[in-house]
């Protein structure tokens, strides 16, 4: 009796690992789809990113200075309050300048190759030897 099991080498395996489950698996690559991610990030994501952080800076400054100190003592509560807020302010503004340095290399990549291509290019023809095809 002949056993079933085998290996294919010619199809890819399923997907058994750890990632979000559907969406595109692809990376984006065409100039088109970077153009549009681009503008996402331009249009909404910085935005409403922007938004989101001042809405919290907002409304922490407000508890911070409900809790400070009135009477010369305030509550402990306040200066965490301020530590807290200080942190995110900071990871407020290192998200988006990560998004503003993403948008610019999604908008740039396409040109950096392309202008690798032409320096390859030209290097290629300025070491090559002269042929005696060269003459017809």
């Amino acid at each position: 009796m002949a056993s079933d099991t085998g290996m294919r080498l010619n199809e890819y395996p399923a997907d058994h690992g750890g990632g979000s489950g559907g969406g595109q698996q692809d990376l984006v690559s065409t100039p088109a789809e970077k153009k549009a991610a681009a503008k996402a990030i331009e249009d909404h994501i910085e935005p409403e990113t922007k938004k989101a952080g001042d809405y919290a800076d907002e409304a922490t400054s407000g508890v911070v200075k409900a809790f400070d100190a009135k009477d010369g003592h305030g509550w402990l509560m306040s200066s965490s309050l301020k530590k807290a807020h200080k942190t995110w302010g900071e990871q407020v503004r290192t998200l988006m300048n990560r998004l503003g340095s993403e948008k610019v290399a999604l908008r740039s990549s396409n040109t950096i190759l392309a202008n690798t291509d032409f320096r390859v290019s030209a290097g290629a023809r300025a070491v090559r030897t002269p042929s005696a095809l060269d003459q017809y």
